[in-house]
């Protein structure tokens, strides 16, 4: 098993490598860079480098000074090593287009991963609890109770959150709370809880602006785990062994949990590779309708400056999550499935 898990983890090495360059690479194909953007804003008087154009400077001269700086007038090879061997031995992911400015240009690490991933970690693992407990006690139901009026009910929720945008459901929500109940959802914080000392308060008041991006994200998950989860487990009720132990006395409740539940899930939990790539690109719309400090906005901010290090960065980070998110499936369907164990 310990081989099995040190040549994944060699594989996974070799993979994010891998998605690393072609994510800089595909980044780098669009026409232009961030020394186009920023010249632009220079020339309406938006960056610290507009004194120089009004002196008398030549905006090509300055650049061309400025692709100097920062490495972009190097060849696209050198430039990928030079961002990624800067996240492996100095975990800077800007590849040194790496400090704010007053044009909001550039995005330090520091800011990136202190201010933006900790929020986003803790929606998407928000997310991915409340996923879990619910599609799964609601997909057996499904399968046991099916044809009744709850397994109706519960297909009919699951087709509407895969049908309704994530964006729109939350805009929906937003309006209802405030409209009926006076809750303003936006963001993590009340105004004055924003800069506040963490308090019991201070605690509350996130946890109730959690529940709608975290509900809002979940439905599309929570519709398509109940789905899988009920057709698989519907196949595997009517096999020759489920007959037989429910002939023999055993209950239905052991019927279920003891063999089917652990066939039918396999395919969910193989899916998880998916599902945490999926759950931070979920909340990039869903950040910017709610106004959520994570990092989908710094995603579009970052396409739309053209500063490709850092939408690079973030992609890369979501391929990472998938990588990541394969392993953890396959090391627990060999918990799960005595089968894998015994081919591996």
């Amino acid at each position: 098993m310990l081989n099995y898990i040190a040549k994944r983890v060699v594989l996974a090495a070799f993979t994010i490598t891998a998605i690393s360059f072609l994510s800089f690479v595909i980044m780098q194909m669009p026409p232009g860079d961030y020394i186009d953007w920023y010249i632009l804003k220079t020339k309406h008087g938006e960056t610290e480098h507009r004194g120089e154009l009004a002196s008398g400077v030549d905006i090509d001269i300055l650049a061309e000074r400025l692709r100097g700086e920062f490495g972009l007038d190097k060849p696209m090879l050198l430039q990928w090593w030079d961002w990624y061997s800067s996240i492996l031995f100095r975990g800077d992911f800007t590849g040194g287009v790496g400090e704010t400015t007053s044009g909001g240009l550039l995005v330090s690490i520091e800011y990136m991963f202190s201010k933006t991933l900790p929020p986003t970690i803790l929606v998407a693992g928000a997310t991915m609890i409340l996923t879990w407990l619910l599609a799964v006690p609601i997909g057996i139901y499904s399968a046991v109770r099916q044809n009744s009026v709850g397994d109706y009910v519960f297909s009919a929720i699951g087709f509407s959150g895969l049908a309704v945008p994530d964006f729109l459901l939350g805009l929906i929500l937003m309006y209802l709370l405030y409209a009926y109940f006076e809750l303003s959802v936006g963001g993590f914080y009340s105004a004055h809880y924003l800069n506040a000392p963490w308090s019991v308060g201070r605690l509350i008041d996130l946890l109730q602006h959690l529940i709608v991006p975290v509900v809002v994200i979940s439905t599309a998950g929570v519709a398509s785990i109940i789905r899988i989860l009920r057709n698989n487990l519907l196949d595997e009720l009517t096999k020759p062994y489920v007959i037989t132990a429910r002939a023999k006395g055993v209950s239905s409740w052991r019927v279920v949990m003891k063999y089917p539940l652990r066939v039918a899930i396999g395919p969910i939990i193989s899916a998880m590779a998916y599902v945490l790539p999926n759950l931070l690109s979920g909340t990039i719309i869903v950040s910017v309708v709610l106004g959520l400090p994570t990092m989908g906005p710094l995603l579009l901010e970052g396409l739309q400056a053209q500063n490709m290090s850092i939408a690079a960065a973030i992609i890369l980070v979501m391929g990472s999550l998938t990588v990541i998110g394969t392993l953890i499936s396959d090391l627990l369907l060999m918990v799960v499935d005595p089968r894998i164990r015994m081919t591996d």
